[in-house]
């Protein structure tokens, strides 16, 4: 193939490093506001009062929101309000807003507010929130308006419940010979992402709403306006330039609905709301906690039986994303395994944190860290090796999943393979663990990981091609450039199918829901398989005009031609052809006759058959395909400190086909950047009032230059049959196994099981000295 496999430079790869990019915030028309935040101090209290008194003798004033009842939002339940009132429920929630001339003038309008608050009673992780007796956040839960298949349990703290409900429980376990038990725990974090979120309203004097902001989702923006205000999807645009990064922080709807409030009390005008990074971490969404505990049962031999299992998902002071994250840790609770006999009880809990959004994984590091840790803890009883264990166990073919999926290869891959393969690549056969002198220790931890994505079955992708009179092709696609290369993907496949030069076709980066079709949302490595199929149901459609066009000033059958290197051409006579740019605006004969105009034309489309998942037993078709893979890690630590560095991180995950050697190699790799900081850095630290003390850059902990360890990454190619060229989806899985790999690797050197995250050398030292005392 000319270009599938290949190392294509990006579409946007000039403009980035040249500076010319532009992102929201660089978006500036004259006459545009500037709205700035005051965010809680407290992350549970009433507001007693609010005096704006202040603010309004500050020149330049133009607007303040806030101290008043503001319909409810929320993606699958309306459980908050976009400015805070009466309640405050998390540490960074917006209490008020200021709109003025320019964001100095905001930010000094905003210091002359002044709240009075009574502080209320703080639940502080998901396992409080889950006893009988804890302070319930929400008492008038029944009255939230929600989705269907959302599960609150009013008069508690449980935002949904999901059930996963495979086998016989008590079967499995009577046939297990062995049991391991282990509870993990860890608090939110953050995305991280180089571009912090921004949002400018508009709305013209006809009613229509135009939005320009940072989002994964501007298609979702435009439904939820009309379930939060009534706005018909018509009236609203929304227009999303280049994102600078999101890892799924920026598929929630939040500072767009703050901009369109301070929009609509400044008489329409447009107004920019842009987050500082303390906001970006702690006001606006973050990335989920979890506390989980699983239970495994198996044989003597190694054979896994049984799988009991509580997820808590710590989905802090509003449900929003969190429902949803909850339900995809539901959907792939297990692990890439053949498990029989699975019970699953997975938990949204409403806490006094900031409130999560999707995360690059979207639920699936998380719940893997839990699993793949007890997974270590039966090798361990076992007296097995973790990774034969793992090998022994792996989900094949003709095996379900827990939500009781009938898997081929097609769907799931080669997860053996996978493990095999990591095997030789970090040479486990010579040992996990080798002790160096002046105390260290050099070990190696493993895991398996696994992932499907669990879409709305009526999510849709579609993609339009109009030619140009060169012959080179416009391509238009609702995707959103965030980092991931996906649009440069979207013309490679384009290129491959038209055997055309790369360099004709024209990618437009701005999303303009006016003017481009939709994509659902650009979240869950769906993008290339989705506007992949598209492009692909476009570019066929456009052959096939190209030939009929062709057909007749060739005066040969359609069925004889081919389409390729800018011509249409007679299949077993080439020099009979006619250039393609001779036929995209149309063609005319000598005598002036003109066939055909401009090619236009569209693709689209969704995944078939799936299902959703019944609230029972859990039995339903989530997603496509599910991507497998194996990872591990090679860690130097130091016992008299506890201090060490990881030197080898690796991957081997089936990716179905490479696209983009380069592109897949960079997000891989990214991804697994992320994945070690998660495990080894980077978390929130709450106070006993459930402040966040760490809310700078400063003081929260990414990985940092010359931390990084020598990559280790490789693929293997079982194609899904679906997708376009067999790909499978592999922009969040490199980061799914890192947490517990890590996690793997230190417990083997300290000999202890390790259940917190991060794993600081604090943390570790703790921990071997409770078991040592």
């Amino acid at each position: 193939m000319d270009y599938i496999g290949k190392s294509v430079i990006r579409k946007d790869a000039l403009d980035k490093v040249t500076g010319e990019a532009k992102y929201t915030n660089d978006f500036q028309e004259a006459g545009t506001l500037h709205a700035n935040l005051l965010i809680s101090p407290y992350a549970h209290a009433n507001i007693v009062s609010i005096d704006f008194s202040e603010v309004w003798k500050i020149p330049g004033i133009k607007a303040v929101l806030g101290d008043e009842p503001y319909p409810l939002v929320g993606e699958e339940i309306k459980d908050r309000s976009p400015i805070a009132y009466k309640r405050v429920r998390y540490h960074g929630e917006p209490v008020a807003v200021v709109v003025a001339e320019t964001p100095i003038i905001a930010k000094r309008g905003v210091d002359a507010i002044k709240v009075s608050y009574e502080p209320l009673p703080v639940v502080n992780s998901p396992r409080e929130a889950f006893q009988q007796d804890a302070p319930l956040l929400h008492e008038d839960m029944e009255s939230y308006e929600k989705q269907e298949r959302v599960y609150p349990i009013p008069n508690t703290n449980i935002a949904n419940l999901n059930k996963i409900r495979k086998g016989n429980i008590e079967q499995g376990f009577m046939e297990s010979d062995v049991v391991a038990e282990f509870t993990i725990s860890f608090h939110p974090s953050d995305h991280a992402a180089m571009e912090t979120r921004c949002a400018i309203a508009e709305i013209r004097p006809d009613g229509t709403v135009i939005f320009t902001t940072s989002s994964q989702a501007p298609f979702a923006l435009k439904k939820l306006m009309k379930w939060y205000f009534g706005i018909e999807p018509g009236r609203v645009i929304v227009k999303t330039p280049i994102v600078g990064g999101a890892y799924g922080g920026k598929a929630s709807i939040q500072l767009e609905v703050i901009a369109y409030l301070a929009s609509k009390a400044t008489g329409g005008r447009p107004v920019k709301l842009f987050n500082t990074r303390e906001e970006d971490m702690i006001t606006s969404p973050v990335h989920i906690g979890l506390d989980a505990t699983v239970k495994l049962g198996a044989t003597r031999d190694g054979m896994l039986k049984a799988a009991e299992i509580q997820y808590l998902f710590d989905g802090g002071a509003y449900s929003d994303k969190a429902v949803d994250i909850s339900r995809a840790g539901a959907v792939d609770c297990t692990g890439p395994y053949r498990i029989d006999h699975v019970w699953c009880n997975c938990y949204c809990m409403y806490t006094n944190h900031p409130y999560a959004s999707a995360y690059r994984g979207y639920g699936h590091s998380e719940v893997l860290f839990a699993f793949e840790r007890t997974m270590d803890v039966l090798a361990e009883k076992l007296s097995m090796d973790p990774l034969d264990l793992r090998y022994k166990n792996a989900i094949l073919p003709g095996d379900t999943t827990p939500t009781q999926v009938l898997l081929d290869s097609s769907r799931v891959g080669n997860l053996p393979l996978c493990i095999k393969r990591l095997k030789e690549l970090m040479k486990w056969g010579e040992g996990q663990i080798n002790e160096m002198d002046g105390g260290k220790i050099r070990v190696k931890g493993a895991c398996c990981i696994w992932k499907t994505s669990t879409f709305d079955p009526d999510a849709t992708s579609g993609v339009i091609l109009t030619f140009n009179p060169d012959g080179s092709i416009n391509l238009m696609s609702g995707v959103v450039e965030i980092g991931t290369g996906t649009k440069t993907v979207l013309a490679q496949i384009l290129a491959e199918r038209m055997k055309i030069d790369i360099n004709m076709i024209h990618v437009k980066m701005l999303v303009d829901t006016q003017t481009v079709p939709e994509h659902w949302k650009t979240v869950g490595s769906r993008g290339t398989f989705m506007a992949g199929r598209a492009v692909l149901a476009a570019a066929n459609d456009a052959i096939r005009q190209l030939k009929d066009r062709a057909a007749c000033i060739l005066r040969a059958p359609a069925e004889d031609l081919q389409v390729g290197y800018g011509k249409v051409y007679v299949a077993d006579n080439p020099d009979f052809s006619i250039d393609i740019k001779d036929l995209a605006y149309g063609y005319t004969f000598p005598n002036g006759n003109t066939i055909g105009g401009q090619i236009i034309v569209s693709g689209n489309y969704t995944i078939p058959h799936m299902t959703y998942i019944d609230p029972e037993t859990g039995k339903g078709d989530p997603g496509p395909e599910w991507t497998v893979g194996a990872q591990g890690m090679e860690v130097e630590l130091d016992t008299r400190n506890y201090t060490y560095k990881i030197l080898k991180a690796y991957s081997v995950i089936d990716i179905g086909k490479v696209l983009n050697e380069k592109a897949a190699l960079g997000q891989v790799m990214g991804a697994m950047s992320m994945g070690i900081a998660f495990g080894g850095r980077e978390t929130f630290v709450f106070d006993d009032y459930g402040r966040v003390l760490n809310p700078q850059l400063r003081t929260y902990r990414p990985l940092h230059y010359g931390e990084q360890p020598e990559y280790i990454i490789e693929f293997v190619e079982t194609p899904h049959l679906a997708a376009p060229y067999g790909a499978r989806g592999a922009g969040e899985h490199g980061l799914l196994g890192m947490p517990a790999a890590l996690g793997n690797c230190l417990s083997s050197a300290l000999g202890v099981q390790l259940n917190k995250l991060p794993l600081v050398p604090e943390q570790l030292w703790r921990i071997s000295n409770e078991v040592n005392q």
